[in-house]
């Protein structure tokens, strides 16, 4: 490493800088430019030299305070400490200067020395404008919102990004835009959208980003997709209240064009159904999929799954569906941990029978213990990351390594070595590249063997937010900026591919994504903590993610990660995933220390000293088992239909501007009314009435709305009507529940 380094664009980081890059990496018209520099330790001092337009001065660089890890965790949990540390850049020493802003086609020359002498080498830059004419936009569809005003931003290398906007009436609201965290209604947002990893509280960022949004509220429903898989920056009437304003990157080495269709429809569903059109449906899964699902990352050998699995069918809490999450040797994600083998020199797949399992180690019969999940109906699913790391101890995981580098079968970097993750976990790990059909075929093959020898039933496609930085180059000639938004879909596809050649009706359970995810069921919100403002921010992003796309979704009701919640938060959690497309609880590895934080609800029981909860969760998870086909039904009517499973009032009511005071409350298929009990202390809730008549479930009373009703909300019961039509076939589930 040299005693100086100073890199342009940084390691590509969506919103944080990189303490030696650039800022911004591509400088427009009015900009506050900056740059930055990482130096030994030892160096004392750091001078800029700056040529602008041939006049050169020096400028005196000033030393960054860095914010280096610490301790154990942030906040609990085995994530905690990595998300919090930042860009880790070792002992070395970061400096900035500021190079002040200039106007479009100012031409700037720079480069930094350090006391010493030792200098980077020179950087070239020209200021960026904003210009009309220099490119394309295709529209298709009903034109009549897209107001014209079409500007480039010009950059020595060409025009880098689109700007234009489209109207936006005064009662209209607008939601979508994929996955959302911090608001169902856009308007007043700025949003972008890029594939990331943000380690809880997400607010504006995703990890399913979707540039598709669907309007409201006016004249008529419309949408609008902006056809790209680059990044995206949306203003949402924040600046002017009557404009969505778009930006889109675009590639300067080619003629630029911009694909945006617009939707004009007599529904809602009539919108989002033509947009389905265009990405790809969404797709159902196997019927198990709406039975509860459980899984615990510290569930990690197999007497404890056992364990876990009898006691609750002791407790009478029935289960479908169990998440192996630490199954593996945490290196090749592909061999049962404390498994003897010999490893495969030339990368070549595993089958069952080249295993033995010690009767002493974690995993001493996988197959058998498959059997034993499926003999009580219970489906399996293992966990995987879209990566090789980069630690010791496998030596399958070292020769892996090699054979992807060799045989050239990882994401690369612009000079076509290796790309190594730049993120905070797994950092340094190989990325595999999935536009390659040498490497999925690799890839996939590797994991044969757990669905052919030891029956798996899919997988829990975790990670996805790995590639970062425009200039990454995939096998199949596209850069970064194209396709790294696209990697999460590509990723899950692979693994549906190789269910699919193994004849299995299996599914994913995806956490990232981008437009046409929901080809691959199913998804989940990510890494929660155990709040109530948790708790209405993934309600948010189930509601988004529906409009966007993606149906069959769930989260860790309760939260997965740090102190475990109360009672009170984890049963109205646990009576909202009810109601949810997927149920399921779920907790964060805390290396076995005591008191244990498993989400079980005999652990919660337990640890709250509140005998209410496991048969208040009991009470619910045999509801959640009746709703099973009504669940399975909806969904297919809904896609067929162009509407998710869980939905925003504003689909089936987008003119009634009361549902906008309810931004929690849902429809789940067409006849389930759910208004979800979001706020500690409430023993009543009002429940908004949406026109048609309703019948309360538990108490036999019938309602006609419009109107708002005031109801009894006991933890034993979540706020929830029946629509009168539909009540001889959905009253008898909610009758004779266990007490």
């Amino acid at each position: 490493m040299t005693p100086i380094s100073h890199t342009p664009r940084g390691r590509g980081h969506a919103y944080r800088p990189s303490l030696d890059q650039r800022v911004p990496p591509e400088p427009a018209e009015g900009d506050a430019i900056r740059v930055g520099a990482l130096t030994d330790p030892d160096v004392g001092d750091v001078t800029l030299e700056l040529d602008v337009d041939g006049a050169r001065r020096t400028i005196r660089a000033d030393p960054e305070p860095l914010v280096r890890s610490g301790g154990d965790e942030v906040g609990g949990g085995h994530l905690a400490a990595a998300a919090a540390a930042g860009e880790d850049v070792g002992d070395r020493c970061a400096w900035s200067a500021d190079l002040g802003s200039h106007p479009a086609g100012t031409r700037l020359r720079y480069r930094m020395t350090a006391s010493g002498g030792t200098a980077t080498e020179w950087f070239d830059c020209t200021v960026a404008g904003w210009r009309p004419d220099a490119g394309t936009v295709e529209l298709s569809g009903d034109a009549e919102r897209f107001l014209g005003d079409v500007e480039w931003l010009v950059a020595d290398r060409g025009p880098v990004r689109a700007r234009f906007s489209l109207r936006l009436d005064p009662d209209e609201h607008v939601v979508g835009l994929g996955e959302r965290f911090h608001g169902l209604d856009q308007r007043g947002w700025t949003v972008d959208t890029t594939v990331f990893e943000q380690y809880k509280d997400q607010h504006v960022r995703t990890y399913l980003p979707v540039p598709f949004a669907l309007v409201v509220g006016g004249p008529q429903p419309w949408g609008f997709h902006v056809d790209t898989s680059r990044r995206c920056w949306f203003d949402v009437g924040a600046t002017r209240h009557d404009r969505i304003t778009v930006e889109v990157a675009c590639d300067p080495d080619e003629a630029p064009t911009v694909r945006l269709q617009l939707f004009v429809g007599g529904r809602p569903a009539d919108v989002l159904s033509t947009f389905w059109d265009t990405i790809g449906r969404p797709a159902t899964a196997p019927e198990w999929v709406f039975r509860p699902w459980i899984s615990g990352n510290e569930w990690n050998t197999q007497a404890r799954i056992q364990l876990e699995v009898e006691r609750s069918l002791e407790e009478g809490i029935p289960l479908g569906v169990l998440v192996i999450e630490a199954w593996s040797d945490e290196g090749t994600f592909t061999i049962f941990r404390d498994a003897v083998y010999e490893p495969h020199d030339d990368g070549s797949p595993h089958r069952l029978g080249d295993f033995t399992f010690p009767p002493e180690g974690a995993w001493p019969d996988p197959a058998g213990l498959v059997t034993w999940l499926h003999d009580r109906g219970v489906k399996v699913l293992l966990w995987q990351v879209p990566l090789l790391p980069d630690n010791a101890g496998s030596p399958q995981l070292d020769i892996d390594r090699r054979v992807m580098v060799e045989s050239d079968m990882a994401v690369r970097e612009a000079d076509g070595s290796a790309y190594r993750n730049r993120g905070w976990w797994f950092p340094g790990a190989l990325l595999p590249d999935f536009t390659s059909p040498e490497t999925l075929d690799w890839w996939t093959s590797k994991r044969r063997y757990l669905i052919e020898d030891v029956g798996i039933d899919g997988f829990k496609t975790d990670g996805g937010e790995h590639a970062w930085g425009d200039e990454l180059r995939y096998a199949d000639g596209t850069r970064g900026d194209v396709t790294n938004n696209l990697y999460p879909n590509l990723y899950a596809a692979a693994y549906h591919q190789l269910m699919d050649d193994c004849g299995i009706e299996g599914t994913t359970f995806s956490r990232a994504g981008w437009a046409g995810a929901g080809r691959t069921p199913c998804h989940w919100a990510g890494d929660e903590a155990s709040t109530w403002d948790a708790y209405r921010a993934s309600l948010t992003a189930g509601l988004s993610a529906g409009i966007s796309g993606v149906v069959l979704w769930g989260w860790d009701h309760g939260g997965f990660s740090g102190e475990i919640p109360d009672a009170e938060l984890y049963l109205r959690t646990a009576a909202q995933a009810c109601f949810s497309p997927i149920m399921q609880y779920h907790s964060e590895y805390n290396h076995h220390r005591t008191p244990s934080r498993d989400r079980t609800p005999w652990n919660i029981g337990e640890r709250t000293r509140d005998d209410r909860v496991v048969p208040i969760y009991r009470r619910f998870a045999v509801l959640r088992d009746r709703l099973v086909d009504e669940l399975a039904a909806q969904t297919r009517k809904g896609i067929e239909g162009g509407l998710p499973l869980m939905r925003a009032l504003c689909l089936e009511w987008p003119d009634d501007p009361k549902v906008w005071d309810y931004p929690h409350q849902y429809l789940l298929g067409d006849d389930l009314l759910v208004s979800p009990v979001t706020q500690q202390g409430a023993d009543r809730w009002e429940i908004y009435v949406p026109g048609d008549g309703w019948v309360d479930p538990w108490t036999g009373t019938e309602v006609t709305g419009p109107s708002s009703i005031d109801v009894a909300s006991p933890l034993e019961r979540i706020p929830v009507l029946v629509r009168r039509r539909a009540a001889d076939r959905l009253l008898p589930l909610f009758a004779h529940l266990p007490e």
